[in-house]
């Protein structure tokens, strides 16, 4: 195993499978915080199931954490060795030429998402998890309202905080219209079907996030 994870092939794989799984995670987030914007009683019952369900809380959460981390230091280390591997400067580099911004900024486009999740556990995950495992109020926060839909319009009353937001999710747009192709690219899977994956890399890179980033501005055009 470990000589998988020391050979580039090994670790490019083990790259892709991460952002798989990050991929359909961004899916089932988004289909749950899109209930927000018609229901907050809906809202609510999914966030309360998904912040008390034991098999979301301890098996699917650390495994969650984990691939983030992962995904991250794994897209930093193959930065690394990319630059290595090129090894001495050209007199002039074209990078224009044969790649595309986003290809060639991807590193800098995660760490400014890697940035916002750092941001977003602060909003969010860090205030449920006091009050669910160091207050030991685990009914309370579905009905007081500490989290769930009031919550989630309290944080978006700051514009500053939502264009925080919105320009997290444009950066992670540029980063998956990318990472999308490439991820399939990686296990091998783009034969005979490149096109339909760019078209259909494409519709996800930009869907996903708009749709945070209109759940960011309706609520706080809308509180």
């Amino acid at each position: 195993m470990s000589g998988f994870f020391k050979s580039s092939i090994g670790r490019k794989v083990a790259m892709a499978l991460s952002a798989f799984f990050l991929m359909f995670f961004l899916i089932i987030h988004l289909a749950v915080n899109i209930t927000s914007l018609f229901s907050e009683d809906v809202f609510n019952e999914l966030s309360h199931f998904m912040g008390t369900n034991p098999l979301v809380q301890f098996a699917l959460q650390p495994v969650l954490i984990f691939g983030v981390v992962f995904h991250f230091l794994m897209g930093f280390v193959l930065e690394l060795r990319n630059k290595k591997a090129k090894g001495v400067p050209y007199v002039k580099n074209n990078g224009a030429a044969n790649s595309t911004w986003m290809s060639r900024n991807m590193i800098y486009s995660g760490l400014v998402i890697l940035a916002f999740l750092v941001l977003h556990f602060i909003d969010f995950w860090f205030p449920e998890i006091n009050t669910k495992y160091i207050q030991g109020d685990m009914t309370g926060m579905h009905d007081g309202g500490f989290r769930y839909f009031h919550e989630l319009q309290h944080k978006f009353l700051s514009p500053i905080r939502v264009g925080a937001y919105v320009v997290a999710f444009i950066l992670l747009a540029l980063h998956l219209l990318h990472g999308f192709t490439s991820a399939f690219q990686s296990v091998g899977i783009t034969a005979g079907r490149k096109k339909a994956l760019q078209t259909f890399g494409k519709i996800y890179s930009i869907v996903i996030p708009l749709g945070f980033i209109i759940i960011a501005l309706f609520h706080h055009f809308n509180h």
